[in-house]
């Protein structure tokens, strides 16, 4: 499976595969009812038919000008009579611009009736003339559409997010107190490596100020472990994971995992009040991610922040 760059562009493939598969048997439709336009029962059988060549639509209807529903809902289990006559000018894909083709996909939303994401896909109506009818519309729920499953690839450039900011106005007003991480990081540091090289763990979560770790392992991904200050000081909890050969796929090189713990060592310690809370590592996408007492949190890749070194965060302001 070929990653795409970044989630916007994976976003947009999806959508226009979509929109290739949708538009023209929406159109076909559209044709097909201005024919029967304001007899309700002949839209009906139409849009039934419609329905029965997209199984993955959930619903169809059609719409007048003013987006006042003129058909009923056809659904798979049969007529929705209850919204005839339903106004539907106020949901999410009435509010987009449909294309100069009449066609338009909506943007992801939530539906009214089972909460779940769902997309509708709008065809215009018009007569002979030009006039403008409305709508033909096909309600799809995003489990049903099938998509092509393909990823996007992580982005690797430094980002920086802001946190609660009722935290960071009191920031100043606060003062590091040692943990009991603290207070045995040699210990705490040293087992964390050793889980990382030579026991598998591909993945930590450190949380200093509340002395625990939680940990993944790559022979049991879809599951995590939560280790307490006391398993996290005594090097025997090595002996329960077995020995694992370091990846080769990992894109973190073993001899830098250490020095990456060490900068997050010293930025718990770089001030009373900017202190590291939360470090995380990953070996496989090669990501620091570092959630300070301001609650701001950065996203960096292992060789940047070994290159920015610990007196960039304090000498900057950049954790604030």
């Amino acid at each position: 499976m070929t990653p795409l760059n970044t989630m916007q562009e994976g976003i947009a493939r999806q959508r226009e595969a979509l929109t290739e598969l949708l538009r023209d048997k929406l159109a076909q439709t559209a044709q097909d009812c201005c024919k029967a336009w304001g007899d309700r029962q002949a839209l009906d059988v139409l849009l039934a038919k419609a329905l029965a060549s997209l199984p993955m639509c959930k619903y169809m209807y059609a719409l007048d000008a003013n987006a006042i529903q003129v058909s009923d809902n056809i659904s798979r289990d049969g007529l929705i009579e209850a919204d005839f006559g339903r106004d539907r000018s106020a949901r999410p894909y009435m509010r987009e611009a449909v294309s100069g083709e009449g066609f338009l996909l909506s943007q992801a939303y939530i539906s009214l009736r089972a909460k779940r994401p769902s997309l509708t896909a709008l065809q215009s109506v018009r007569d002979s003339t030009g006039h403008a009818l409305g709508f033909i519309g096909a309600d799809f729920d995003l489990r049903n559409l099938p998509l092509t499953g393909k990823l996007y690839e992580e982005p690797t450039h430094w980002r920086q997010i802001k946190g609660d900011p009722a935290i960071r106005g009191t920031v100043f007003h606060q003062t590091r107190s040692d943990s009991q991480m603290d207070q045995h990081l040699d210990t705490v540091l040293g087992v964390i490596e050793e889980l990382m090289v030579d026991h598998g763990v591909f993945h930590v979560m450190l949380h200093f100020s509340s002395s625990r770790a939680v940990i993944w392992l790559f022979d049991d991904p879809y599951r995590y472990r939560l280790l307490d200050i006391d398993a996290l000081t005594d090097p025997d909890i090595c002996l329960i994971y077995p020995r694992q050969p370091y990846p080769d796929n990992a894109l973190i090189p073993r001899g830098k995992i250490r020095p990456t713990l060490e900068i997050m060592r010293s930025l718990r310690y770089m001030d009373e009040m900017f202190y590291l809370r939360t470090g995380t590592l990953n070996i496989f996408n090669g990501n620091v991610g570092l959630t300070f007492s301001c609650d701001g949190s950065h996203y960096l890749t292992w060789d940047d922040f070994l290159s920015k070194g610990a007196g960039f965060w304090a000498g900057s302001g950049a954790a604030s």
